[in-house]
């Protein structure tokens, strides 16, 4: 076997260096794919969660708008039942703030408190409706997990690139020594130096086979 080594040493380093110079390509090019996509999923992750933000912001200000309109109705109810000369003009009032001021959602918020308020005698504020704070901050909390799927698809994207990266390295270590060997005079040198490129290179391949396959988007 070292025999026909020798004799075919320059064809067998010559086709080493042939097949590991591929490889190495093939897998650098892998790994910029995946930077690509990991900066791709990254910048849509950011963009999701600026638009949750503003969600928050707008939802948070809607909140506060509807506390205060609560306490506005609150105190008109008040003097509405007061019976006195006042009732009559409070809720013309009570009844203009509550067409202007209240959404459909806030309002079935304050009609299930007033049921459950009626039911158990404790009073339960509308606000702390599960419905009504869904609608406010639902929107908020899908923009914020579709943003944190998209910041783990991102690391994963990263982690391929990470790997492959450090195989290609491995890679460009196999082509040092095949060109270390392809200039050594003693044959059985050559051998062993080949042998043992070979050895880190076909390991490193088959890591690489691990990692999923991506193409040009």
């Amino acid at each position: 076997m070292f025999a026909w080594f020798e004799k075919f040493t320059e064809l067998i380093i010559v086709t080493l260096l042939g097949i590991v110079s591929f490889t190495t390509a093939y897998v650098s090019f892998q790994a910029s794919l995946y930077d690509s996509k990991m900066f791709k999923e990254y910048t849509v992750a950011q963009n999701l969660k600026t638009e949750a933000e503003s969600m928050y912001l707008e939802a948070n200000q809607q909140y506060s708008q509807d506390a205060q309109t609560l306490v506005a109705l609150d105190q008109l109810n008040v003097e509405i039942l007061s019976n006195s000369s006042v009732s009559v003009l409070a809720r013309q009032k009570y009844d203009a703030l509550y067409f202007g001021g209240v959404s459909q959602e806030f309002g079935a918020a304050i009609d299930r408190a007033a049921a459950e308020r009626e039911s158990t005698g404790d009073y339960v504020s509308p606000q702390e409706d599960e419905e009504y704070l869904d609608f406010l901050f639902g929107p908020y909390d899908e923009k914020t997990l579709a943003a944190e799927a998209q910041t783990k698809q991102g690391d994963a994207f990263n982690s391929y690139a990470d790997k492959l990266i450090l195989y290609t390295v491995l890679m460009a270590l196999c082509l040092f020594l095949l060109g270390v060997a392809a200039v050594v005079s003693r044959s059985k040198t050559k051998f062993l130096i080949s042998s043992i490129s070979m050895v880190i290179f076909a390991f490193t391949a088959i890591l690489a086979t691990f990692i999923p396959f991506t193409g040009i988007e």
